[in-house]
């Protein structure tokens, strides 16, 4: 009777937490004497075997000076689910074995992992809540294939890694165990022993859906698929969209600055619902885009060094708050925009780098796989579960939060092997060339599937340089992205708009330039977050002038962009002229609203998202050259610009006219398309917006007299330091 014992080298290796398959020795096994369960219970002196309704079914011996329990089960035959009883002098309890269960995955998991197409990795991986052989628990899985043993460890075990030991999956290096009566809100980890034998730190989970708030660092069991969610209606018409006929003006926010609970902490998802959402949409914006949102350890980096790809910060509250946020949004009709972040991630010891004692979802050759100017690691974009991960993160923020789309950050740093480095310090492909084809393969990927499985979402690349085709289509050779920012615009024009008038003259091809490629992406004009740091100073301050021209010049340069080609971006502040730059730790500084020049530039921008949602001309051909028509582009000696918007047929044009002087130009004659009332829709110097009040009485009449091969054209006024839109008003 002697076989059925384990032995004592089996139950060394496991009380050091040295087995390799916990699960070969512990639980329900068949011997040839019978049915034995064998339990490892830390702390307890004697243990029973029950059944699931607490009846006896057999005492378990305890092997000397351990905490391992062994016995016999007389009268079984059969597998069968049970309880045990451990007492001690303190008292008793009772817990299911978690390692009376079966595994939870299948070999298709492991296939499809090891593939890189598993589309649904978060259905896997991660921490879930659910029934397993009808007992309620979560399921953890974590893929760390070159790891000697890896344990789930929490407050729910004492953080014991020798008690959840877990499971490996050999065909694909997943480990799992199914941890019975444990459900929402655990906190827990990852103890992993890396190849050398070596208990590296805790990890935390690389698909944990939920987070503890900084400083703690371990991952939170949460619920992500059992939302009640009420925006059919918004996602019914979203999904049969073509985003590039669309309005789309975006509010960039970073939500722990943009206003603070009581003065000084962050607000709750819902706090942040019940301000942000009302002011956006009172502002006219169609988007709010959220500098990212993803789990992140350090308040410094923005969000941009994210931790937890699939995790809602905690700073703002429970994961059920985010998608409460997000639902509360497309009831009000404003989509929702993530800032994702696959390009790097830090090296923090609880988070990817080295994540099973080696480089595992980085790049080994630190000449790709670290990133100098950020001392952050580089995703090993080859490996294809790392892209299947990744890839899973963007679905997964579509899917589970209804997102309407994603601004993919740092696209350019994925593309280059060279991005930021000096020579001798980058890995050339092996035919000397420097794009990154493995990242050039993931982005396509990823774009497909989002536009694939997401009808109605869009991606935005955040790219910088000439790379040809990013918003172009994947059969057409392109990344597949539905829009790029245009960063040649924005610091184009700003760096006019930071000229004195009187030099302006001299640089009137900063304001023209870009219509030279303005349709050979499908663009979106960004005034982003990164124009208002590092020293830059504030929009407002960025402008020429003293303080009267400053605002002057700003509302002409928000006229400009509002009536040029691409859709629309501005950060938090921008929208009434900030004046001091953005600071992370503190709220806007909303006080100035109490400033009339203030006040007329919050104005101005609500005013300019209504006329621009309004005016088809002014957003239906956004992306196509026929949208877009030069009448005067060679006026540099009076920084004068006009321009037509277009619409489709049977939309009235819009006239755009620009005058980047504080000199009044009077009878300024602009050829125009219609002979007839042009209405005066919108003017920058406006007194209601703190301007001089100088205007056209609200209409000017075109003659058929042809003018800048045009067949009619119309004598105008345009003000100092402004931009006027004039609307064809019929005959």
């Amino acid at each position: 009777m002697a076989g059925w014992r384990a032995s004592e080298t089996d139950v060394g290796n496991l009380i050091a937490a040295r087995n390799g398959d916990p699960f070969s020795l512990l639980g329900l096994h068949e011997t040839r004497a019978g049915m034995v369960v064998r339990s490892f219970v830390p702390h307890a002196e004697t243990v029973e075997v029950l059944d699931l309704d607490g009846r006896l079914i057999a005492p378990l011996e305890r092997r000397p000076g351990t905490d391992f329990f062994e016995g016999l089960i007389p009268a079984r035959s059969q597998r069968f689910l049970y309880r045990l009883r451990a007492a001690n002098s303190g008292g008793e309890w009772t817990l299911i074995d978690p390692y009376a269960f079966g595994p939870v995955l299948g070999p298709l998991d492991d296939y499809l992992l090891v593939e890189g197409t598993h589309r649904e990795l978060y259905e896997k991986l991660g921490a879930h809540v659910m029934e397993h052989g009808g007992i309620p628990g979560v399921h953890f899985a974590v893929w760390a294939p070159e790891a000697l043993r890896v344990s789930v460890v929490g407050d729910f075990n004492d953080w014991d890694g020798r008690r959840h030991q877990m499971r490996k999956r050999v065909d694909s290096g997943i480990w799992e165990i199914f941890a019975p009566e444990l459900g929402e809100g655990a906190i827990y980890k990852y103890e992993i022993v890396a190849p050398d034998g070596v208990v590296l730190p805790l990890k935390a989970d690389p698909v944990g859906f939920g987070s503890e708030l900084r400083p703690s660092t371990a991952s939170m069991v949460a619920k992500t698929d059992a939302f009640s969610w009420s925006d059919a209606e918004f996602l019914e018409t979203r999904g049969g969209d073509d985003q590039r006929r669309k309005p789309m003006s975006i509010y960039e926010v970073h939500l722990a600055s943009w206003q603070k609970a009581d003065g000084w902490r962050f607000m709750t998802w819902d706090e942040i619902a019940d301000r942000l959402i009302p002011y956006a949409v009172d502002m006219g914006f169609t988007h709010v885009e959220l500098l990212p949102i993803t789990e992140h350890p350090l308040d410094a980096s923005w969000g941009y060094q994210p931790i937890g790809l699939f995790s809602p910060t905690a700073r703002h509250g429970d994961v059920a708050g985010f998608a409460r946020l997000v639902d509360r949004a497309h009831q009000a009709g404003l989509g929702v925009i993530l800032d994702w972040v696959p390009a790097h991630f830090p090296t923090d010891q609880h988070g990817l780098a080295h994540f099973d004692g080696r480089p595992l979802y980085e790049y080994a050759d630190p000449r790709r796989g670290f990133h100098p100017d950020w001392n952050t690691a580089i995703y090993d974009f080859g490996r294809r579960e790392v892209s299947n991960f990744l890839a899973a993160s963007a679905l997964y923020w579509l899917d589970r939060f209804h997102v309407d789309g994603l601004r993919v950050d740092a696209v350019a740093s994925m593309l280059y092997l060279d991005y930021s480095r000096k020579p001798g310090e980058w890995l050339p492909n092996p035919d000397g060339s420097n794009q990154n084809n493995d990242a050039v393969a993931f982005l396509q990927s990823v774009n497909q599937l989002a536009y694939g499985q997401h009808p109605g979402t869009m991606t935005i690349a955040e790219e910088s340089t000439s790379w040809p085709g990013v918003s172009q289509p994947v059969h057409a050779g392109g990344l597949g992205f539905g829009f790029k920012w245009n960063m040649g615009w924005m610091h184009d024009t700003l760096d006019y708009m930071a000229l004195d008038p009187v030099y302006r003259r001299f640089h009137h091809n900063k304001l023209t330039f870009g219509l030279l490629y303005a349709f050979s992406e499908n663009f979106v004009l960004p005034l982003s977050h990164d124009e208002v740091v590092h020293g830059k100073g504030s929009m407002l301050a960025r402008m020429s002038g003293d303080d009267w021209q400053q605002f002057a010049n700003l509302r002409a340069f928000y006229g400009f962009m509002w009536g040029h080609p691409g859709k629309k971006l501005i950060f938090m502040g921008q929208e009434f002229g900030q004046r001091r730059e953005w600071n992370f730790e503190n709220e806007l500084d909303w006080h100035l609203l109490g400033a009339p020049l203030h006040a007329g530039v919050r104005d101005l921008v609500r005013d300019l998202n209504h006329v621009y949602r309004d005016h088809p001309a002014l957003h239906a051909r956004d992306c196509e050259g026929e949208g877009f028509r030069w009448v005067v582009a060679d006026d540099k000696d009076q920084s004068v610009i006009v321009f037509i918007r277009f619409g489709a047929p049977g939309d009235p044009p819009v006239a755009v006219a620009c005058n980047f002087t504080p000199v009044v130009r009077y009878g300024y004659r602009v050829g125009l398309p219609e002979a007839g009332r042009w209405r005066e829709i919108l003017n920058t110097d406006a007194s209601q917006y703190g301007g001089s009040g100088i205007g056209n009485l609200g209409v000017v009449h075109a003659a058929a007299l042809p003018s800048h091969g045009l067949p009619a054209s119309a004598d105008i006024i345009l003000p100092p330091l402004s931009a006027v839109y004039f609307e064809f008003d019929g005959n």
